[in-house]
């Protein structure tokens, strides 16, 4: 996890703005914004357990394989060890918000993180109990079919609140955060 500080990260390309940095590199942001597609299409667009429906299932599947490997081996805002939301951490940063005194994080903040990988743990459940469906030994089981609906809205609620935390915290710290995850710079 990393607050803000006075040193710049690597040299800048020419056609980057000067009074930015790079922050979220392409498999990052390819991630969240597959993630937000496919969202958006299984939960609004497409009919629940036909082919295409599934398929978005198995991109998501497939997309968090991908995260979870780039928190590993991928650029320092990606990994892992950057933003872990350990309980020391979070509870720091809601202190500071409270005291009016936050520091600001280049990378994702603890509350950010933690929403993160619950997020991450809800698209995998979803895309496993959805897997688990279409197997002969759970044909038609309505428990694991309402589970899958209920993660699948948990997974709403929380991508809602998400959503709503970009824009109060972009408001709060004056930077656009939604549009950082499409450039992949922030302001230094």
């Amino acid at each position: 996890m990393t607050a803000i500080s006075s040193r710049k990260e690597g040299p800048r390309p020419s056609s980057a703005p000067r009074d930015t940095i790079k922050v979220w590199d392409p498999i990052v942001r390819l991630f969240h914004w597959a993630i937000v597609t496919a969202c958006t299409l299984n939960l609004f667009f497409l009919e629940e357990g036909k082919y295409w429906h599934r398929v978005t299932g198995y991109v998501v599947a497939a997309a968090i394989a991908l995260r979870i490997v780039w928190g590993f081996v991928g650029t320092k805002h990606a990994r892992f060890s950057d933003f872990f939301p350990t309980p020391t951490r979070i509870m720091r940063q809601i202190v500071d918000i409270l005291r009016g005194a936050e520091q600001r994080y280049i990378g994702h903040n603890p509350l950010a993180s933690l929403m993160m990988l619950c997020l991450m743990a809800l698209l995998a459940a979803t895309a496993l109990t959805g897997w688990m469906t279409t197997l002969d030994a759970f044909w038609g089981e309505k428990w694991l079919e309402r589970l899958h609906g209920t993660i699948a809205n948990g997974i709403m609620v929380l991508a809602f609140v998400h959503a709503g935390a970009a824009i109060l915290e972009s408001w709060r710290h004056k930077e656009n955060l939604v549009w950082s995850m499409v450039t992949g710079r922030k302001k230094a």
